[in-house]
């Protein structure tokens, strides 16, 4: 049973133009002209209950106004979504008890107050009660590594610190549905292994469902089973991230390291394509479906002396670009 219906979602923005050559006090007697930016057009989807789902495209795709739709913080132009059967804009009481929500630019938290209280003030908030606000709050800052951050006013955190912080204050309340926007904007590699691992497991032990959306695709590798590619408003893929390299090409990538002092003479003949060759080091595609992998080691080994070499398939950015530009390999 899905947690989360979206049908037909429109949101138009109407921006005012002023017009090209009119300054000063002529320019506030003119009429400006508006022009409308459909930021959704017609979006659909369904997410099923415990999903982890990446919600992913290019900026002014859509991403984050169908968050905020979803947080019941905007209101559609037309069309309808329900999260657990409310309609997020109508019963914005109910339905933000069982929602927690990270925006990667904005914060939650109370800018001139530690963190620590900022956590306390959203205790009384969704009336946590005292011992389930400990033990909650205790694993958090352990899996988050904030307890070096807790008496520190918000101002003064690091952008990634902050969002660490945010996170935690999104679960305080240990809500059903989470929605995460750009939750990794500004963390070392570190923290963001971290974000991840309190992600992954509150949707694999609790069950919360996750939409998330990033530009960062080693979250989306790391963590989606599903991924929904957005671009001008409209739903462009809706799948598996190995269905959407389908969707793109079947191309994998041989990566080969070259014996010491060997210089690499080109295909001849080799039933692939060079994408990349950096001294030693060669980057090749082939499709599977034309030749096997082994037949393409095989022959290249006979000719070259081979230190290394992986096969892989290419980098999610590189299919994601190719979505977003409506092109195939």
């Amino acid at each position: 049973m899905s947690q989360i219906v979206v049908e037909s979602l429109t949101k138009v923005f109407r921006i005012a133009e002023r017009r090209a050559g009119l300054r000063g006090a002529l320019a506030g007697l003119v009429r400006r002209r508006n022009r409308e930016v459909r930021a959704l057009d017609g979006v659909c989807f369904q997410v099923g209950r415990g999903e982890l789902v990446g919600y992913i495209g290019p900026n002014g795709a859509g991403k984050s106004t169908t968050v905020k739709v979803l947080s019941g913080i905007l209101v559609p132009t037309s069309g309808t979504c329900e999260v657990d059967g409310r309609i997020p804009w109508r019963d914005r009481r109910a339905h933000v008890r069982n929602l927690g929500v990270v925006f990667g630019q904005r914060t939650q938290l109370w800018w001139d107050l530690p963190v620590v209280e900022s956590f306390e003030l959203l205790r009384d908030l969704y009336a946590i009660p005292a011992d389930r606000f400990r033990a909650v709050g205790d694993e958090l800052t352990r899996r988050l590594d904030l307890g070096g951050l807790l008496n520190v006013p918000v101002r003064q955190l690091s952008l990634g610190q902050r969002m660490r912080c945010d996170l935690a204050a999104a679960l305080l309340h240990e809500p059903g549905v989470l929605f995460l926007d750009e939750p990794t904007i500004g963390l070392d590699a570190a923290s963001k292994l971290a974000m991840r691992e309190v992600v992954r497991t509150i949707n694999r032990e609790q069950g919360v469902t996750v939409i998330l959306t990033t530009h960062d695709m080693d979250d989306i590798e790391s963590l989606c089973q599903r991924v929904l590619v957005v671009a001008e408003g409209k739903i462009l893929c809706d799948g598996s991230l190995a269905s959407l390299r389908r969707t793109v090409s079947s191309e994998r990538h041989l990566i080969v390291d070259l014996a010491e002092g060997i210089s690499w003479n080109g295909l001849d003949g080799l039933p692939a394509r060079e994408v990349e060759v950096a001294g030693g080091r060669v980057r090749l595609g082939f499709d599977p479906e034309n030749v096997a992998a082994a037949e393409l080691i095989g022959r290249l080994t006979a000719r070259y002396p081979v230190r290394d070499l992986l096969v892989e398939n290419p980098p999610i950015e590189e299919v994601i670009a190719k979505l977003y530009a409506g092109g195939k390999a």
